[in-house]
């Protein structure tokens, strides 16, 4: 079935539209991916689809068996593994009836689902989570093992209509693969919501949500990143066509009033001269003026029309640009030794963690992924190499550095404090206020921001603070230690995390699943862990 969408309107409950009068339409077995910032109410639009949460006007039409995969940060863990797969009531009427009920209610809620015990089995299996029971709680699985459990559902109710939100979020290699394979085999309408560029490419519509609407692009995300390059090359030549057309205007504006001066300056020395009655020097001298008036009148208007238009284009074009950020040199000369591991291992009550003990070297200048699948022990590596925690066996040398440390949650961003308060939390520099301020205007933070909470942010907002919080230390780091910070990041976002690391001169240790974003950081070496048995 078809995804239809017809003048949809949502409101906030504040009273201000998130968005207005979009519409899109995704044809029968379709496959669409939705992008665009952060705030644009991309992940409001599909739980609108789900029937979630309802519209301020206009229509949705999704008329076949939809299953929707929702973004989670922890608002499920209330939920059994059951409740989240919405085949709790069916479970308790076999069971029910399975122990001698006779009541038709049980046999109107279970239908024809006689075999729903097997389907989950084998829906969580393939999932890898078949050591799993359906009345577990979602609380005492990982973030990558709920991911999975939603995505079980798809397999569990075979539906028409498959709805998408960050999939790929909180998943190993693995999982990702398994994603993928089901997107191209399945034969439902899907719409996606993703920062994934492997998963966004498996898609053949890609719509783009704005502040100002829904644009349609004919392709998967590479080609939709082709045509915005068209749009912002373009958008370059008309900036440069109306900045040329400025300065012609405003050197004929200045012509033009020379001119009139030095007519004025003749008709002044004619009337000392007496070479002119005075009444009529006195009537040429008024048509002149009110000549001259009319021509200036022309070309200002003219001037601030193209200044205007100039603006506009302006304005779009920030939206293609990259907000370039330095964290500077860490003075350590390449190839200095940082740190040395040898058989070290970590353990978890009597268990190690790695099945085989690590022995790896990390020099000055390094860029190396941390690769694993979930449960690996990535992040309690990174903290071993922090020094917030210490192997249980095994030898680790460090050489004293300095690190910034980034996770998808960007945990070095208070939430109560203000933005402005942050990065003041953060100015060893002793820069002055209005330092601080440039600093932040620098960094894509206007004045209307500055008092607002930091909790309020979008994962990219976060991310562009962290990296201004740095810059404020004068403390560049060492070592820069990446845990999934791709996580929550809108594509723009995404491409400025990724520039300012591919550009940052020092060590580079990244956890990731995305491959592209790996890829763009110029990483040359791999570390592999394989948990205990």
């Amino acid at each position: 079935m078809s995804i239809l969408v017809r003048s949809l309107s949502y409101i906030h409950t504040s009273g201000d539209f998130l968005f207005r009068q979009i519409s899109l339409s995704v044809p029968k077995g379709g496959k669409a991916s939705l992008t665009g910032y952060n705030g644009t109410g991309k992940s409001t639009l599909l739980k609108l689809l789900a029937g979630i949460i309802h519209p301020a006007e206009g229509d949705i039409v999704l008329p076949g068996k939809m299953c929707y995969i929702p973004q989670h940060s922890g608002q499920y863990d209330h939920l059994s593994i059951a409740e989240a797969l919405k085949v709790e009531h069916k479970l308790s009427a076999l069971q029910a009836i399975l122990q001698g009920s006779v009541e038709e209610s049980y046999f109107a809620e279970l239908e024809n689902d006689w075999d729903i015990e097997e389907r989950i089995r084998s829906a969580l299996g393939f999932w890898g989570l078949g050591h799993l029971d359906s009345h577990e709680k979602m609380a005492m699985l990982s973030g990558g093992e709920k991911t999975r459990v939603f995505l079980a559902g798809i397999l569990i109710h075979d539906p028409e209509i498959i709805l998408l939100d960050e999939p790929s979020n909180h998943m190993d290699r693995d999982g990702r693969a398994l994603l993928y394979e089901l997107i191209k085999k399945s034969k439902a309408t899907i719409l996606t919501v993703s920062h994934d560029r492997e998963l966004l490419n498996l898609s053949d519509l890609t719509f783009e949500l704005t502040r100002n609407g829904v644009e349609q692009f004919g392709g998967n995300y590479d080609f939709y990143v082709g045509q915005k390059e068209i749009m912002q090359s373009a958008l370059q030549s008309q900036l440069d066509e109306q900045q040329k057309s400025l300065r012609q205007a405003r050197e004929k504006a200045r012509d033009m009033a020379e001119k009139q001066r030095k007519r004025e300056a003749k008709g002044k020395a004619d009337a000392r001269t007496n070479s002119m009655p005075r009444i009529i020097a006195g009537g040429l001298k008024s048509k002149a003026q009110q000549s001259t008036a009319r021509m200036n009148d022309v070309h200002q208007e003219k001037v601030q029309s193209i200044a205007e238009n100039i603006q506009h284009i302006q304005s779009d074009f920030l939206q293609y640009q990259v907000l370039k950020i330095d964290l500077g040199y860490s003075g350590l000369h390449t190839g200095k030794n940082l740190i040395e591991a040898q058989d070290i291992n970590f353990s978890y009550g009597e268990k190690d963690l790695w099945h085989l003990p690590l022995t790896a070297r990390i020099r000055s200048g390094d860029r190396i992924r941390i690769e694993g699948n979930n449960g690996a022990g990535k992040s309690t590596l990174l903290k071993i190499i922090m020094g917030k925690l210490l192997p249980a066996s095994g030898e680790l040398l460090m050489a004293p550095f300095r690190y910034l440390y980034l996770d998808q949650d960007y945990t070095i961003i208070d939430p109560k404090l203000t933005v402005y308060q942050q990065v003041e939390k953060h100015n060893d520099r002793k820069l002055a206020e209005h330092e601080l301020k440039s600093m932040l205007h620098y960094f894509q933070f206007p004045a209307s921001q500055w008092d607002h909470p930091c909790g309020t942010l979008s994962g990219g907002e976060k991310m562009k603070l962290a990296f201004c919080c740095s810059v404020a230390e004068n403390n560049t780091p060492d070592i820069l230690i990446l845990d999934e910070p791709a996580n929550n990041l809108d594509m723009q976002s995404l491409r400025v995390l990724s520039q300012t690391v591919k550009n940052y001169r020092g060590t580079v240790l990244v956890v990731s699943h995305d491959r592209f974003f790996t890829e763009e950081l110029d990483v040359d070496k791999s570390l592999l862990l394989s948990p205990g048995l």
